[in-house]
């Protein structure tokens, strides 16, 4: 592993290494090797989180207490977020708000025991959000639970016993970049001036241009972040630590953070939020990466990852979001990161006297009534080796056996089964395993599935076991058939060549790169055909127009500062089978642009979309290709 870190960054973790009594004893930058010493045994300590799969998040303070809204407003930021969002004066939350909060329903087994019967195998939970608050009994501060609410009770003992109780691993979110509860009052400019780091510029250095700032991030980290920290770990001993928002703070800090952690214990899994997005190298030191809040979609990721849902549009708690869900939606989102060998961290956000929002419950009972069933294809399982199939699903592997998840049920009772090599033993459906369901070898790379029942088992994801004769073999190539008609390459199914990169949208189905910023920069898809065909050839992506000043925008609890760019623009180039179709690039979203047609052999074919020139500050954004088949 070859970590790359910016210079200036190096010079400064130099300094950090050797106050935390790590490596590194002049101002320098770091070998590889000496940062990649403070990684050992990652596999050990992340070996229970890659079985888990599965996990529940929950957000909970004394925000909850306003459920998104303050005299008389609702606020559309998370309603964890509602302090700032709100204006509100510590001395006027920590009284309204922090006061009124006595949550008498709270029932730590009933939350734990709700996070088992789902098929989740780890629990995180509010140490410190951005508020400031403790949720825990802190010794550090007086702003916690025990001191600043006439609850006086610390529910972290309780849930640490449950996690203990029903076999779940145990851990912390803490806002280590953020707090809005140590030096506000009223008057304060909310969106630049927070303790804990919130002003912003886009970039990794952009402390360097705020030197006044680095004193105050400083004080905070040592008085407050990294003492309530170590509290944590020495009175409860969890097993992971979840961190969020770094780019409020500089990687030096952050790397303080880190480092702190690692001495104090070195078995706690680390997410990749305790750094940014920015400082890539920075990010290989911890255990596994996060996607962006709420998706809906998981791009193809190396290594270790997890994605963070919740079951409507906030984290914490907030009495107007009806926007609930379907368990479906939740059963297809832990296929989609299995097969690409991601987690799923299900987030909740408890009402304020302690209970469950009853719209919570019935997500997480429908996910357990199908987890009870279909648990096997997720939990202990890795990333699929299969190719995008024809039929719209996912799969996971375990072993030698291939989970088929379903998610529209084939009417005429057959599955084909794509780029499959290796022989299959059996095929059994998780629902009714006694049921006989026949295995046909189409040729070297295909089979088909018979006998299937006419309706699905699971109108979400019905779930089909391949127990394979061997470790499977496969074909990375995608088939594409005319009989089914239109055939859609999306970007999440394809490579990425050059400076593009994945972003995934909140929606199913909404994806696209970004990034595309020269002509290196290509996506391409293998298919191959079992019969000569023709095909209308389009493509769909999103190109922005030009923005020419900087704005603020709102941004993670609080406002950042955009730049200017020049939007996209230029033109590209599609080729496929000895054809090549190039067009301008068009301002619009989900712009859909016909190519010309394309006659192809019986075989394995390439299809490359690639840059001819890029006129702007990328190229587009591109979404997926469309084959369209013409019928003669």
């Amino acid at each position: 592993m070859m970590i790359k870190i910016s210079p200036m960054t190096m010079i400064l973790a130099s300094s950090i290494l050797v106050a935390a009594g790590l490596p590194g004893q002049t101002p320098r930058a770091p070998e590889p090797s000496e940062l990649e010493a403070y990684v050992p045994g990652r596999d050990e300590r992340i070996a229970w989180w890659r079985e888990a799969r599965f996990g529940m998040f929950v957000h909970w303070g004394v925000s909850s207490v306003l459920g998104g809204s303050w005299n008389g407003r609702d606020y559309k930021s998370y309603a964890e977020h509602i302090q700032r969002a709100a204006k509100i004066p510590v001395p006027v939350y920590r009284k309204e708000v922090a006061g009124a909060f006595n949550p008498t329903r709270f029932d730590a087994d009933a939350w734990v025991r709700l996070a088992k019967e789902t098929g989740m195998g780890y629990f995180i939970i509010t140490a410190k959000h951005h508020d400031g608050v403790a949720m825990y009994d802190s010794k550090v501060s007086d702003y916690d639970v025990m001191d600043a609410t006439p609850w006086r009770r610390d529910p972290m003992k309780d849930l640490k016993a449950a996690c203990g109780k029903y076999g779940i691993k145990f851990g912390f979110y803490y806002s280590h970049a953020f707090d809005w509860g140590e030096e506000n009052g009223a008057g304060n400019d909310w969106d630049w001036q927070n303790p804990g780091g919130d002003k912003l510029l886009h970039g990794s250095e952009w402390w360097l241009s705020y030197p006044e700032f680095l004193p105050k991030a400083r004080k905070y980290v040592d008085e407050k972040a990294i003492p309530q920290i170590l509290e944590l770990i020495r009175n409860y001993q969890p097993d992971i630590l979840w961190f969020d928002t770094p780019h409020k703070l500089p990687p030096e800090e952050n790397l303080r953070i880190f480092a702190a952690v690692r001495k104090a214990d070195p078995n706690i899994v680390i997410n990749g939020r305790i750094f940014a997005d920015v400082d890539t190298g920075l990010l290989k030191l911890t255990d596994y990466v996060n996607t962006g809040d709420k998706p809906g979609e998981f791009a193809p990721k190396d290594g270790d990852w997890e994605g963070v849902p919740t079951t409507n549009e906030s984290f914490g708690y907030n009495s107007k979001d009806k926007s609930h869900k379907k368990p479906g939606h939740f059963t297809q989102m832990l296929a989609k990161a299995a097969s690409r060998g991601g987690n799923v961290l299900l987030n909740m956000g408890p009402r304020p006297d302690g209970a469950v929002d009853p719209a919570d419950v019935k997500v997480f009972e429908g996910i357990g009534a199908w987890w009870k069933i279909n648990g096997e294809s997720i939990r202990g399982t890795t990333r699929t080796p299969l190719p995008r199939q024809t039929w719209t699903g996912e799969s996971t592997l375990k072993g030698s056996t291939l989970y088929l998840h379903v998610f529209e049920w084939p009417k005429n009772g057959e599955l084909l089964v794509s780029g499959l090599k290796t022989g299959v033993k059996k095929a059994r459906l998780l629902s009714a395993p006694a049921q006989a369901i026949a295995v046909k070898r189409l040729n070297d790379f295909d089979v088909v599935l018979t006998g299937l029942p006419a309706g699905p088992p699971d109108p979400d994801n019905s779930v089909i076991a391949l127990e394979c004769e061997a470790p499977p073999v496969t074909d990375e190539s995608r088939l594409v058939l005319p009989a089914i008609g239109r055939n859609t390459l999306s970007v999440l199914d394809g490579k990425l060549e050059g400076s593009a990169a994945y972003r995934v949208g909140r929606g199913i189905g909404d994806a696209w790169s970004v990034n595309w910023i020269d002509a290196t920069a290509a996506e391409s898809w293998s298919v191959r055909l079992t019969e000569k065909a023709v095909f209308d050839v389009s493509v769909i992506y999103d190109a922005s127009a030009p923005t020419t000043t900087n704005r603020l925008v709102e941004g993670d609890a609080g406002k950042e500062l955009a730049a200017a760019n020049t939007g996209a623009g230029g033109s590209y180039a599609v080729t496929l089978a000895g054809e090549r179709f190039s067009k301008n690039v068009r301002i619009g979203r989900a712009v859909s642009e016909s190519l010309g047609r394309v006659s192809l052999e019986p075989g394995k074919h390439v299809l490359r979309v690639g840059a001819v020139e890029v006129g702007g500050a990328e190229l587009f954004r591109l979404r997926k290709v469309v084959l369209d088949p013409v019928r003669e």
